[in-house]
């Protein structure tokens, strides 16, 4: 049974494909970013035309494999737009408290140390705000496919990891223009979808903005993953492996930024919101403390 609150929506593949950045999957199997747009060969100079028809033929049989994983499969997400309101450093979504990381060192030029908190109203304006958070991922066992097989397993997996991107940008633009409603007359093409024009942020667990990966366990306690066969290891590591979760903002000023090195005062301070030692935040955190 699924959580109050919390939507359900799956995608057939071949309704996700628009939606996907192949520059990412093209950088996922070695080639420079100029490769993702490889339709035509003649423009690319004479020395990397035998690149650009690797790639082409690359691009070939990732569109025939997603031919196939769209008969039996589907990408599916769930969200949640819960009741919100900043609380220093804290987020608090419905009844769950969840604590944020501050940057503790700033751009040139600018006089602010950013926290994703800072883009909800304040506990204390005595108003209310909107979150939304989110999780999507692959059926299970598109991941299993061509086991013995290296090349088709490896195709599936940098596809997979595609495809749940791609599902998320599409449930996000369904959740800003029709659920949550902020950006009705929003009207972009997939290419500036990709290029984040939207209004809003859609940070992900384990990022620069949100680099605690442990986050995941207070986001799947609202949204039960497992209602799309996600599970986490004790590190917070979700599986399968195409899978992602975390934060919608709405908020115009929203904007992505590095959390960065944590120092030890702040890493106290977080622990302590966390209710955990810093011994163990420092495990979830060793590539920023």
């Amino acid at each position: 049974m699924r959580k109050r609150g919390v939507q359900y929506v799956s995608y057939h593949i071949r309704d996700t494909i628009p939606y996907i950045n192949w520059t990412y999957f093209f950088h996922a199997w070695g080639f420079e970013i100029r490769f993702a747009n490889v339709t035509n060969i003649q423009d690319f100079p004479e020395e990397e035309r035998s690149k650009a028809v690797e790639a082409l033929q690359l691009y070939k049989e990732a569109g025939y494999m997603l031919r196939e994983l769209d008969r039996d499969f589907c990408v599916q997400t769930l969200f949640k737009l819960c009741k919100a309101n900043a609380d220093g450093d804290n987020l608090l979504l419905d009844t769950v408290v969840l604590p944020l990381l501050r940057q503790q060192s700033r751009k040139q030029n600018e006089n602010y140390y950013l926290c994703l908190s800072d883009f909800v109203r304040p506990l204390v304006s005595g108003v209310a705000d909107t979150v939304g958070i989110f999780a999507s991922s692959v059926d299970k066992n598109m991941e299993r496919l061509y086991e013995n097989d290296p090349y088709k397993h490896l195709l599936v997996q940098t596809l997979a990891d595609r495809l749940v991107e791609a599902a998320t940008e599409k449930m996000h633009e369904y959740v800003r223009k029709t659920i949550w409603g902020y950006a009705k007359e929003e009207n972009l093409s997939v290419k500036e979808l990709l290029l984040e024009k939207f209004q809003g942020i859609r940070p992900a667990t384990g990022y620069p903005s949100l680099p605690d990966q442990s986050v995941n366990f207070i986001l799947n306690d609202i949204l039960d993953m497992k209602q799309i066969d996600i599970t986490l290891t004790e590190n917070g590591a979700m599986s399968p492996h195409a899978s992602v979760c975390g934060l919608m903002f709405a908020h115009p000023a929203a904007r992505y930024f590095s959390v960065g090195k944590i120092n030890g005062e702040q890493l106290t301070d977080y622990a302590m919101r966390r209710g955990k030692t810093v011994e163990e935040m420092k495990k979830f955190l060793k590539n920023y403390s």
